[in-house]
């Protein structure tokens, strides 16, 4: 099996694993379960990790360099080897990204106006839940409520300061939710900007295409007419 039908024969399947990983770890930080409950979806999450352990080895095996694809997929590798600090753990959820690339729009533009803005739900979102957990037993952020609220402003560099985290982990968090932002909201607004300008230039370009295809249309007319008229013995040159 080639390396491109083994990710086309995993996308559903790795896309499903992180929903249930995402969904484990929203559950352990937002319902407050019992310890029983909280075990249960720890497991599911390392077997979701060992799921995407396997699919990481496999495609280093397919690759024809392996090599230069290690090092071109070097962020898969730090995902699979990162400390188990909770947070750092939904850096795995990127596979989730990756799968949404492979199936975005064939257009260049479109494609990467889809990546940023599914990239930008994901991180906003795991970053509510990550600084909710390291937050509410220390800080002023108490509900998921406020941590969204704190997550967006932060990704959007607006900052107006009512919620700010106190802990070292909820602080790295938001140094990593700012540096996420600025690049992705940079590539949406680039983006937006870059459509809007085609959008005009190709306003103007059909323009100028239909004064060309009317100045040719009576350039053929007063051709024409000067064909008539010699036909007739006019002096066209005369005349005209």
């Amino acid at each position: 099996m080639r390396a491109h039908a083994w990710e086309r024969a995993t996308e559903i399947p790795l896309l499903i694993a992180g929903f249930l990983f995402l969904f484990s770890y929203s559950w352990q930080v937002l319902a407050d379960p019992s310890p029983e409950v909280y075990f249960a979806w720890e497991l599911v999450a390392i077997v979701v990790w060992v799921f995407f352990g396997a699919d990481y080895v496999v495609r280093l095996i397919l690759a024809r360099q392996r090599v230069r694809w290690f090092f071109r997929n070097i962020l898969d590798f730090l995902v699979l080897v990162l400390p188990p600090l909770r947070p750092l753990r939904l850096v795995r959820l990127l596979v989730l990204v990756r799968v949404f690339r492979r199936n975005a729009p064939r257009l260049i533009r479109n494609r990467i106006l889809a990546f940023a803005s599914i990239a930008t739900v994901l991180l906003v979102y795991i970053a509510s839940l990550a600084v909710l957990e390291a937050e509410r037993n220390v800080g002023a952020i108490t509900t998921f409520g406020e941590a969204l609220w704190w997550s967006l402003v932060t990704v959007t560099t607006v900052g107006y300061g009512d919620y700010t985290p106190v802990s070292f982990i909820g602080r790295a968090i938001a140094v990593g939710l700012m540096l996420g932002g600025v690049v992705l909201v940079g590539i949406i607004v680039g983006t937006l900007g870059s459509w809007i300008i085609q959008s005009v230039s190709e306003d103007n370009e059909e323009a100028i295409d239909e004064t060309t295809d009317a100045v040719i249309a009576l350039r053929d007319e007063v051709r024409q007419l000067r064909a008539a008229l010699e036909d007739q013995g006019v002096d066209t040159e005369k005349r005209l």
